[in-house]
């Protein structure tokens, strides 16, 4: 079974930073460590996608509201992986649950292929 914990949210005020970790643990992680993202859900709205990172993060993919001012990253060890989202020039309507994902095959924007998902951790953006 495979594990993703989240861990990094908190208050910050607008212009601010703040960065995400993602642990990934769990057997035969290697297979399916290929693509990993990161989705986000504001109050009374879909879960949208934020940004995705494959491999070794060669690729890369993000939503626009966030280029320029959000990076994926990840570490990748012998049994677990970590993927980090540096959140820079933080906004108030990035206010949200943000939610690790891993399992696709592609750096994809699609959370229906994303198999395993964290528990969200809460980001909350202040004016």
């Amino acid at each position: 079974q495979v594990q993703l914990v989240e861990s990094g949210g908190g208050l910050v005020q607008a212009g601010g930073s703040l960065r995400l970790s993602c642990a990934a643990s769990g057997r035969a992680w290697s297979t399916i460590a290929i693509g990993m993202g990161w989705f986000r859900q504001a109050p009374g709205k879909e879960r949208e996608f934020v940004a995705a990172i494959i491999g070794t993060g060669v690729l890369t993919n993000y939503a626009d509201s966030v280029k320029g001012r959000f990076t994926i990253s990840r570490d990748n060890a012998k049994n677990t992986v970590t993927v980090y989202l540096q959140m820079n020039s933080l906004k108030p309507e990035d206010t949200a649950v943000y939610y690790c994902a891993a399992g696709s095959g592609l750096a994809t924007s699609d959370m229906n292929r994303y198999t395993y998902w964290g528990q969200g951790t809460q980001v909350t953006v202040s004016s």
